[in-house]
């Protein structure tokens, strides 16, 4: 009988095979952030980026706030609440752009970013009507990685800071429609809503989106008659089922426009779209056969406007009247309740500035949230974003890409 080995030789490319040390995942160390909150340089802004309570929710975390002194006026937050909330007062302004993070509700003016060290973070709302090559350029030099508000995704893949600006913005609306129907010049003294015995007041709102759903919500629970019209179908229907109510709704369409702003004391423009312009849905014939001192509030006019008469005006003049009817076409109205939108701001902030510091960073973080990383448009300088790289001729590269490459 053959004797047995008492052991096997492996060939070599089995070594795999072989006793080998155990590995285990090493998590990412957690860092310590310097967060910078300038005071807003654009006229009429009147947010802040973070209010005092986020402020201690970071501090508590360990990260150090860098606050510009008076930055939270506007919004009715005194450098004493900051102090108190622990952020360090700032008096000069490059102090705050040398921070690692850099916070604000604008984007920063060329004298902003000139300021910044560079291979920085910067988070701000992107508006690019207002933007121009310069500016990215700039950003672009100083190797900053950028991250707009308007692009950052949750879980389920919607847009939470875009979704809570615009139910400011329909709330909003209708409180402003409500205050010029009643003013004596403008409105005629109309109350909003109406009484018994006495006609309710008629809203038209073009758009079904959160806007136009909010603005629905705020007009009924005034007891106005509200309208909606929207070019889906799909979003009226879910209107309907987000209300619980049965209302009057339609598709874009210019007859059925017209004869329900023939009655109409109030008209809210809420159509926007994906990028681009708004598209006109109401003519200057279609105004002209409004009533006499019906209001017409035009949210989309950050985007152009969807009433042909719309001007952009502002938070100071904010309203001008055409064919007898007034039109406030201020953009930006979430910074008319600056308190407000700057805590709910800082609400879906605070948690991504935290997380940025338990992931060791934003190149960490950004590997593992494909919610913030689809807000980033300029990373370490190079444009991630394809629209923003073609507009403005820059040139463009993957962000998956870019993070593996940078790892």
């Amino acid at each position: 009988m053959q004797e047995q080995n008492d052991y096997y030789v492996f060939p070599s490319h089995s070594v795999g095979l072989m006793p080998q040390e155990e590995r285990l995942e090493i998590p990412n160390q957690s860092c310590k952030l310097t967060l910078g909150v300038p005071k807003e340089k654009t006229h009429l802004e009147n947010r802040v980026s973070l209010v005092p309570d986020a402020v201690s929710s970071l501090v508590i975390a360990g990260h150090r706030v860098l606050v510009e002194s008076q930055a939270g006026i506007a919004a009715h937050y005194s450098d004493n609440h900051f102090s108190e909330a622990g952020a360090e007062i700032v008096k000069e302004s490059p102090a705050i752009f040398q921070c690692d993070v850099v916070i604000k509700v604008s984007p920063p003016t060329v004298e902003e970013t000139e300021m910044m060290r560079g291979k920085q973070v910067l988070l701000s709302s992107l508006n690019l009507s207002g933007l121009n090559e310069t500016h990215f350029r700039k950003l672009s030099s100083k190797k900053i990685t950028a991250l707009a508000y308007e692009f950052v995704k949750d879980k389920e893949g919607n847009f939470p800071v875009i979704r809570a600006m615009s139910e400011i913005a329909g709330n909003t609306s209708i409180l402003i429609a409500a205050e010029y129907l009643s003013h004596p010049d403008y409105g005629r003294g109309l109350m909003f809503g109406g009484l018994s015995g006495i006609s309710p007041t008629e809203v038209v709102i073009l758009g079904a989106g959160t806007v136009g759903e909010f603005a629905t919500r705020a007009a009924m629970g005034m007891g106005a008659l509200v309208k909606v019209f929207d070019s889906s179908v799909y979003r009226l229907r879910r209107l309907q089922n987000n209300l619980g109510a049965r209302i009057f709704t339609s598709i874009l369409q210019p007859n059925p426009i017209i004869t329900a702003l023939r009655t109409a004391d109030v008209a809210i423009g809420a159509v926007r779209t994906r990028g681009g312009l708004s598209p006109v849905c109401v003519t200057e014939e279609m105004v002209q056969q409004m009533k006499g001192g019906a209001i017409i509030i035009d949210v989309s006019i950050d985007q152009g406007g969807c009433f042909e008469t719309s001007e952009i005006t502002n938070h100071k003049n904010p309203v001008f009247e055409k064919y007898g009817v007034t039109h406030y076409c201020v953009p930006n109205i979430a910074s008319r309740v600056p308190r407000t939108a700057s805590q709910a701001l800082s609400n879906l902030l605070v948690p991504m500035l935290l997380k940025i510091g338990e992931e060791g960073g934003i190149n960490n973080l950004l590997r593992a949230d494909s919610g913030v990383r689809n807000g980033v448009y300029l990373y370490n300088g190079i444009s991630t974003n394809r629209y923003i790289s073609e507009h403005f001729h820059l040139p463009h590269k993957d962000i998956d890409l870019l993070i593996a490459a940078f790892h």
